[in-house]
């Protein structure tokens, strides 16, 4: 820090103690409150704006879930970690926070950085890695990049919310050591190499107690241990308790106006239960967060003139080829031969219908999506690609989309129109005050969705419904349906929201002939509500043909075909927030168009649009598998520079991926009791399987280029390591060198006093590489002290355990090609 900034920070720091004084207990109160769902009060008398935060990770939405104000959509986090490129990572959060600025917000509620402890976890595409190093080392970038933007972040959920059943009351058992080397530890690095401004708590319990009220891991951890001087903001709707909560280190319980805070807080240090400097704390911290956003009168933000400008549409581009991670090229049927007269058959209907982000509280409009097959077609001579459904992998209505145009209505109890939004497709979905101009939820008697479809497909169409409440569905003019659709089972919204969909009438329509559809919807008493929303889909399935006669027109499309590319997909069904997933199968009948597809074209390749590992039991029997995460608005012509060699396919795997379900460590995700047991201890991901001697599909960190390289030689000290690779291919190329540590030892430190149990090894660095044809490029890896630390849980404290070390420079977990020996005092 220079003596400018530190000037800077000093001024800061007095405006935001000059706020403080002049602030009354109510006013603090009514501060910490929030006054709706992304906002907290402007307090005028003070010089402090209105704060407003949004969701990420991807895309900033903005204070309305609607399109009509379109934001950018990256590649999930997975892809993004998949690059292992920390500085990429940046340049994603600075064009995050060009969309935040552009939007009016002023924090982003993201990066996600929990582990991925099972694959089941329904936020795993959320999450960036199961290797707590690699996580903490992109979330640094990330929080580097939305911060240079002058855009504050809440890096979340801290802690132990790694899967979805039941998060709002699930008691993460987690034992001290896995809790600090793992789950704790992607925290720890972003709090040191990124000094966020915000945390997020989760919704869970750790050990007994809630995360809002946890004194121990937010009070003595995050801000004693660690030295974290930002605003602590409760996940939405997770404080419960205004002692509990305001004792345990949190300051903002959202969303507002009806909290525990406020007049409750105000009432509870008037009856002495609550110190009035616990809310003087809070207060600060979030002073300090205005202060650094620009937005408390006094106080310089920390950036005053934004970045350069950022290509949004290219950059989302670039960040999706760079994630793809080639697991198998045999062959090298990859990059596709695209001279004169080659064909290609396209398959899938995921390539018509892209899906390039996962359902849930991450969801952002595109102004446009890029499908593998608009991608495709752009990028071949004409005549050059066929296309054919093959299988779709969902078999229940989803959200009315292609080929509709809907118009959200909303009428009052006389039927006059208050007023009306567009919709994107037929998801409802307005929270707080996210309501079309004119509309209240007072005046509300009904909304109505309405529109137009014109059919792509002749044939028998479905049309459904999801969401709770009174509905009356009508197409073409035709009364089909009205009723009720109560709660179930579900005790999560999201999971109520997105789950499962209910048929409600089949209607036989022509392709090309537009209709009119109408889904009305009766709007319930909100009066007592503590969070009005209003969150109901349209649904609508195309045709129902027969599947074996889809995948017998995909077998002759692939069968006339020099190459065929079939691409399977996961659904919001499947992938998404509010719900774990039960097992790793793709859903409908796309393994059994792989295996007809590869049976007839020796050529086949399987591009794989899933946020999260899935089970690929066909893999050994096509020419390539691509996996492509959910790849963001640009994903299709991302594809196309890949699958055609203009771009390399950049990735390496961010988290193993197992050959099947049962192979993974960790498959338990519901919990018993209310309880989830981390009886796993340290062993996750690829720690599991090497003591397992379980071999996966693919392993950590591996993936495939377009260029081959040589390791050539290797130093290392205790502090650092030095790798020099050459790019022996014909292809310019980036190369990711990992180095992994592993004890020669026993595990025991120099005094042989205490024997530990530790992973046979463990990711301790890496570096990504460009070069040319026959170039070579040196590297220098960091090699932190933490890398030679445990927990010790009898002093409470990092022990460091010396002895020997081999270090070993790796394309991926357990391809090493260089190793040295390192003795460590």
């Amino acid at each position: 820090m220079t003596d400018a900034d530190q000037v800077r920070d000093q001024i800061r720091d007095d405006a935001v103690e000059a706020a403080l004084g002049k602030l009354d207990l109510d006013t603090k109160a009514f501060l910490l409150a929030g006054q709706d769902m992304w906002s907290l009060p402007a307090i005028p008398a003070i010089g402090l704006q209105s704060l407003v935060m949004s969701d990420g990770p991807i895309g900033v939405r903005g204070v309305r879930w609607t399109a009509d104000d379109p934001s950018v959509a990256l590649p999930s986090p997975t892809s993004l970690a998949a690059a292992w490129d920390p500085e990429l990572a940046r340049r994603a959060g600075r064009l995050l926070a060009q969309e935040a600025r552009r939007k009016g917000v002023h924090v982003l509620l993201a990066p996600t950085v929990n582990l991925h402890r099972s694959p089941l976890g329904g936020r795993h595409f959320e999450c960036y890695s199961e290797d707590p190093y690699l996580t903490g080392a992109i979330g640094s970038g990330y929080v580097n990049g939305v911060q240079d933007g002058g855009v504050g972040t809440t890096v979340k959920h801290f802690v132990g919310n790694d899967a979805e059943t039941d998060r709002f009351t699930v008691d993460s058992v987690i034992a001290p050591r896995p809790l600090r080397e793992l789950y704790l530890a992607p925290f720890e690095a972003i709090v040191a190499n990124a000094h966020p401004w915000g945390i997020m708590t989760a919704y869970n319990q750790v050990n007994g107690t809630t995360m809002t009220e946890h004194r121990y891991l937010v009070n003595e951890v995050l801000r004693g241990e660690w030295g974290f001087d930002g605003c602590n903001v409760s996940d939405w709707m997770a404080a419960r308790s205004t002692t509990g909560d305001i004792l345990g280190g949190m300051d903002v319980a959202m969303p507002g106006p009806t909290t525990v805070y406020g007049p409750a807080l105000a009432e509870a240090v008037r009856a002495g239960e609550v110190p009035g400097s616990a809310v003087d704390d809070a207060v600060r911290n979030v002073l300090r967060l205005a202060a650094r956003v620009g937005a408390l009168e006094g106080a310089p933000a920390v950036v005053e003139t934004a970045p350069d400008p950022v290509d949004g549409q290219a950059l989302a581009r670039e960040l999706a080829a760079r994630g793809f991670v080639l697991v198998r090229n045999e062959e090298g049927v990859l990059p596709l031969d695209a001279s004169a007269g080659r064909t290609v058959a396209l398959l899938g209907a995921a390539a018509r219908d892209a899906r390039v982000l996962g359902g849930g509280s991450a969801t952002v409009f595109p102004e446009r999506v890029v499908s593998p097959l608009d991608g495709l077609t752009a990028a071949l001579p004409e005549g050059a690609l066929a296309y054919a459904v093959g299988a779709d992998p969902s078999e229940e209505p989803t959200p009315a989309d292609k080929g509709f145009e809907l118009l959200a209505l909303c009428r009052d109890a006389s039927g006059a129109v208050l007023g009306e939004g567009g919709l994107p497709t037929g998801q409802v979905q307005w929270i707080g005050d996210d309501l079309p101009a004119g509309a209240t939820y007072e005046a509300m008697a009904s909304i109505e969705v309405r529109g137009t479809f014109v059919p792509r497909e002749s044939g028998e169409h479905t049309f459904g419904t999801r969401g709770l409440g009174a509905f009356t569905l009508a197409v073409d003019g035709r009364h089909l349906w009205s009723g009720v659709q109560e709660m179930g089972d579900e005790a999560d919204p999201f999971e109520a929201f997105f789950g499962a969909p209910s048929e409600r009438a089949r209607v036989t329509l022509t392709e090309g002939e537009p209709v009119e559809v109408s889904l009305t919807y009766q709007v319930p008493d909100m009066t007592a509500m503590p969070l009005k929303a209003i969150m109901f889909s349209l649904l609508h399935l195309g045709p129902r043909r027969d599947p074996d006669e889809l995948i017998a027109e995909a077998v002759e499309a692939a069968r006339a075909a020099d190459t065929a590319v079939v691409v399977v997909a996961t659904t919001e069904r499947v992938e998404s927030e509010g719900f774990d997933r039960p097992d790793l199968g793709l859903p409908g009948r796309q393994d059994d168009l792989v295996r007809a597809v590869a049976a007839v074209n020796p050529n086949t390749v399987v591009v794989v649009n899933a946020g999260s590992p899935v089970e690929l039991p066909w893999r050994e029997d096509v020419a390539a598998v691509l996996l492509t995460w959910f790849p963001g608005q640009e994903g299709g012509a991302a594809l196309a520079d890949v699958l055609l060699g203009e771009a390399e396919p950049g990735g390496r795997l961010p988290t193993t991926w197992p050959a099947r379900f049962a192979d993974a460590p960790v498959t338990e995700v519901v919990p018993a009791d209310g309880r989830l047991e981390y009886g796993e201890g340290l062993f996750i991901g690829y720690r599991a399987y090497e003591k397992h001697g379980v071999v996966p599909a693919y392993p950590f960190g591996h993936g495939l280029g377009y260029t081959d390289w040589a390791y050539e030689s290797l130093e290392a000290t205790a502090d650092a390591v030095r790798v020099r690779v050459t790019n022996t291919g014909t292809r310019p190329g980036r190369e990711v060198v990992q180095v992994y540590l592993a004890p020669l030892d026993t595990a025991s430190d120099r005094a042989g006093s205490t024997t530990v149990e530790r992973p046979a090894s463990w990711l301790a660095g890496f570096a990504s590489v460009a070069a040319g044809p026959g170039e070579s490029v040196e590297t220098e890896i960091p090699l932190p002290a933490r890398a030679f630390e445990i927990w010790d849980e009898e002093a409470r404290g990092w022990r460091r355990i010396g002895g020997a070390y081999e270090v070993r420079a790796s394309r991926a977990h357990g391809d090493t090609r260089l190793t040295a020996t390192l003795d460590i005092a």
